[in-house]
């Protein structure tokens, strides 16, 4: 799995990621936050309004079950520390 982080400024949202899973087919909008201090990795989701007019979220990516996203979501995680570590952020301030 090869994963291209990007860095973001904004608020909660640390990085976003491209994640090839194979050859050729690529997820993208992988969003890295830091909600409270705790890195979470947040996959893409769909949302629509309905006719009920609330809003529907579907996540894009399925897993087979709980335990493989865990260890996918952990990989994620491990791989975007390591960039972090060798990729520090820099703050710019401006005044």
């Amino acid at each position: 799995m090869k994963i291209r982080f990007k860095d973001v400024s904004s608020g909660i949202v640390e990085a976003r990621a491209v994640i090839e899973v194979i050859p050729g087919l690529y997820i993208n909008e992988v969003t890295i936050l830091n909600k409270d201090g705790e890195i979470i990795i947040e996959l893409p989701q769909k949302s629509f309004r309905g006719k009920d007019d609330r809003m529907h979220y579907l996540n894009v990516l399925t897993f087979e079950n709980d335990n493989k996203e865990t260890i996918w979501l952990m990989e994620v995680k491990e791989e975007y520390l390591a960039w972090r570590k060798n990729n520090k952020k820099v703050l710019v301030y401006e005044g």
